[in-house]
This record gives structure tokens, C-alpha cells and sequence, in this order.
């Protein structure tokens, strides 16, 4: 007979796996994660996973945290979506972030802009530099985890816009069409700085260009730390008069909730 035939034994199977670790899992406490990268106070750690390919993950992060997603092998694609986490009708708004800020690429210095014209996150850091901010994640997994994640949180499949891609980059042609570029190597990470409370969803699946019959797809690094948002004398604020006056709109909007 079965050792998990009885409630009993099904409750000593269960207490026994107690302790057990593997690759792809969050570390509760985050500040246990055991190697943080230079930059990382582990102290500071909120958000301390490795989400394997194929896999989601979902938190609430506050503003001015400092999100750092790390392409371990090379193969990861970070699908991103992104909420305002005290309203989250005001989400990521891809069109806008392009259109806004008249760049097709992510980098540093970008905003991530809502579709109320506000900032919710910043790309602080970069050392990729292939992404994408066109295709989205239009895949039936994607969708699929995308929705897992959303449901976390209240929301539904009709709450889930187009996504950005991480560590996976996209060409545009000059008659329009989109060449796939893939990775820039394992090892290299992307810092992001959150400017409001958001959701943060992030499905770690191909991207929908990716040629190869397989499809691989490698673990994805999410680390997040405390630290503190923008100011006007950040280069962020500054990088073009468009962002400058999101950045604006954020502030006038947290000056009058009493979150500034």
C-alpha cells in the first residue's frame, strides 16, 4: 500500500519534504538567496527567485525597488507586464513607451509608461541590449502563464496587454519586418526601478520570433532589492522632454494620493 494511501501518511510525505531545495524556486527569506551578485545587499533583498524556462512568477514590489533580471545561461526571455499596484486598471502600455519616447528599443534610460501617461518603471541598467517591445508575448504558453500569474492577483484574461520582451531582441528592417536577433549571452541582467507600487507578472517562455524547432528556453534570475525611485535629478528624468513630463505626471499624481 501506498505510503500516501492514508491521510496520515499522505500528511508525513508531505511534512517530510520540509527543507527540500531545487533550482527553480523563490528563497523565503529573500535575504537567504546564497550568492548575491555585487551591487545586492541581501539584506535589502524582497524578491530572491530563479524561474526555470517555461515557468511564471508574480509579486507586489513597492516603489523604488530595484528589480534585476539575470539571463543565466543565455536562453531566457522575460515577458514583462506591469500594473499599478493600487489601481490596476493603469497598466504597462507597450504603444505608448515606443510611440512616446520615438524608440523602438529598450535600453537605459527608458521609461515604462502606463496608459495613463506615468512612469511605472525605469530601465536603470542594461548590459543586453537585445529586447523587444513589439511582439509581445503571442504565444499560447505565454498567454497561458501570463493568465496563471494575472489570476494571482484578481485579474483576468481580458486585463492582460501586450508585453515586453527581455534578453531576446528584435530588428526592425527598413521595409518594416522584424528580424530576430536572439540573446546577447548568459550572465548579463537588466535593472529595473519601479517609480509606482506595482504588480509585477513575468512568464519566462520563446519568444514567438524565435526560429529554432525547440524553442529552448533557460533559467531566469529575479532579484529585487529596496532602494529608493527617480528624482528630478536623475538621468532618467531627463532623458528626453517626453519622459520628463511622464515623470511629472508620477509625481503630481503621488503628491496628491500622499505617497511622495
Amino acid at each position: 500500500m501506498s505510503t500516501t494511501s492514508t491521510t496520515y501518511g499522505a500528511r508525513d510525505h508531505a511534512r517530510a519534504q520540509a527543507g527540500t531545495v531545487t533550482e527553480a524556486m523563490p528563497a523565503i527569506p529573500a535575504s537567504t538567496w546564497p550568492d548575491p551578485p555585487p551591487g545586492i545587499d541581501p539584506a535589502k533583498l524582497v524578491w530572491a527567485e530563479t524561474v526555470a524556462g517555461g515557468g511564471y512568477t508574480h509579486k507586489v514590489l513597492a516603489r523604488g525597488t530595484e528589480l534585476r533580471l539575470t539571463d543565466v545561461e543565455g536562453d531566457a526571455c522575460a515577458h514583462l507586464l506591469l500594473y499599478n499596484a493600487d489601481q490596476p486598471w493603469e497598466r504597462l502600455n507597450v504603444a505608448d513607451t515606443v510611440k512616446v519616447q520615438w524608440n523602438a528599443y529598450l535600453g537605459e534610460s527608458i521609461a515604462l509608461l502606463s496608459d495613463q501617461a506615468r512612469v511605472l518603471a525605469t530601465v536603470v541598467t542594461d548590459e543586453s541590449g537585445k529586447h523587444d517591445a513589439l511582439c509581445g508575448t503571442s504565444t499560447v504558453d505565454g498567454r497561458t502563464l501570463f493568465t496563471l500569474a494575472a489570476a494571482k492577483h484578481g485579474l483576468t484574461p481580458r486585463d492582460l496587454p501586450p508585453s515586453l520582451s527581455f534578453f531576446q531582441g528584435v530588428h526592425v528592417e527598413t521595409d518594416g519586418g522584424l528580424t530576430f536577433t536572439g540573446s546577447a549571452g548568459a550572465g548579463k541582467s537588466v535593472v529595473l526601478r519601479t517609480e509606482l507600487p506595482v504588480i509585477v507578472l513575468i512568464a519566462n517562455v520563446a519568444h514567438p520570433l524565435d526560429p529554432r524547432p525547440d524553442s529552448p528556453v533557460t533559467p531566469l534570475r529575479v532579484l529585487a532589492q529596496r532602494s529608493a525611485p527617480s528624482t528630478p535629478d536623475s538621468p532618467e528624468w531627463t532623458a528626453s522632454p517626453e519622459a520628463q513630463r511622464a515623470f511629472e505626471n508620477t509625481a503630481d499624481y503621488l503628491t496628491a494620493r500622499g505617497l511622495a
